[in-house]
């Protein structure tokens, strides 16, 4: 199977540069996966997509303010730093910009100096190992000092950063958002609730390779970057428990299903699992856990569009696609919301 099998051509006006104000208004296709229909609602709609005894599983991961501004100690050279990976309380994975002579032991100062760093070595990629010094909670200094790594398709800068940020985000990690669930607001998952449809909640911490394009022609060549991920033993027993009851288990976007389908691969029931997933789904790949997906719409060649082309169907997807386009649906992070069931 090659990448360009997945490719899909989609002007650039499409690309959505900032969020709605109202987060579910945006435009919701829905799309069977068995006939390939296709129907076009809005977002708050997809209370009336689930039924009483469905479960959602929803990503609580929060990103992080992780793209840093500051200079170099000893000349003031300016500095980006973007954070990927914790490694112990006070040292990190980042990318620096510009960073090719960035050696270990070079020093760096942010702010009024409230936050400085040191480069301890150079690790995977050309990525630097560094170690914070701070006073405080680094959370909070970074929160004052720190904005959105946006995805580099989003050239507006945003103005609330909140905005890129699911309302349930709890658990900071992430260097990206897990974009099906940005169309959440409180009141819209009260209302699910009050139905009867149970919610539960998994965190995939999102790395930037979410981004990263498919370079190789085969697709089987292609390497997955791995993402940290947690899967409580009481989610686990509440899929269970939907599964048995014949009940349907429902994915708040891409991220929650390489959980689920993570956890799913050491078979049924689902037990509590921790640990690091490199799942790649693509066609021809078995779907142990989830029943239906939530999720954006993604770009072409990308491991996403594989995913959820392997959930649909190459062919329904593309034509899903292809029809959004023509509707002129927004794409991308801040775009508009797929229902695929």
């Amino acid at each position: 199977m090659k990448t360009s099998d997945f490719f899909y051509e989609l002007p650039k006006e499409l690309i959505a540069q900032e969020p709605l104000s109202d987060r579910s208004a945006s435009r919701l296709m829905t799309l069977n996966k068995i006939t390939g229909e296709i129907m076009h609602k809005h977002f708050y709609d997809i209370i009336d997509e689930l039924s009483e005894g469905d479960t959602l599983i929803l990503n609580d991961t929060k990103v992080l303010p992780a793209r840093l501004y500051g200079v170099k100690e000893e000349t003031g050279a300016a500095i980006e730093f973007l954070l990927l990976h914790k490694h112990t309380l006070n040292e990190w994975e980042v990318i620096l910009r510009p960073g090719r002579k960035a050696k270990p032991g070079a020093r760096f100062v942010f702010g009024n100096g409230e936050l400085k760093a040191e480069i301890l070595d150079v690790i995977n990629d050309g990525n630097r190992l560094v170690r914070f010094e701070y006073d405080g909670v680094f959370e909070e200094v970074l929160d004052r000092l720190g904005e959105m790594p946006l995805p580099p398709y989003i050239t507006k800068k945003l103005e609330d950063k909140n905005r890129y940020q699911t309302v349930y985000a709890k658990n900071p990690g992430s260097a990206a958002a897990p974009t099906a669930g940005l169309h959440f607001t409180n009141e819209l998952l009260s209302k699910i609730k009050a139905k009867g449809i149970n919610i539960g909640y998994v965190t995939l911490h999102v790395g930037l390779g979410t981004f990263r394009p498919v370079k190789t022609e085969d697709i089987l060549e292609h390497k997955m970057h791995s993402e940290f991920y947690v899967l409580p033993q009481d989610v686990a027993d509440l899929v269970n428990e939907t599964k048995k009851k014949g009940k349907r288990v429902i994915a708040v976007g891409t991220t929650a299903t390489r959980v689920l389908e993570t956890a799913g691969m050491n078979g049924m029931p689902l037990k509590e699992a921790t640990g690091w997933t490199d799942i790649f789904i693509y066609p021809g790949k078995e779907f142990h856990v989830i029943d239906a997906l939530i999720t954006n719409f993604h770009l072409p060649e990308s491991t996403l569009v594989m995913l959820v082309s392997a959930l649909a169907g190459r062919e329904n997807v593309l034509r899903a696609y292809e029809e959004a386009v023509k509707e002129k649906y927004r794409f991308f992070s801040f775009g508009d919301a797929m229902y695929i069931y």
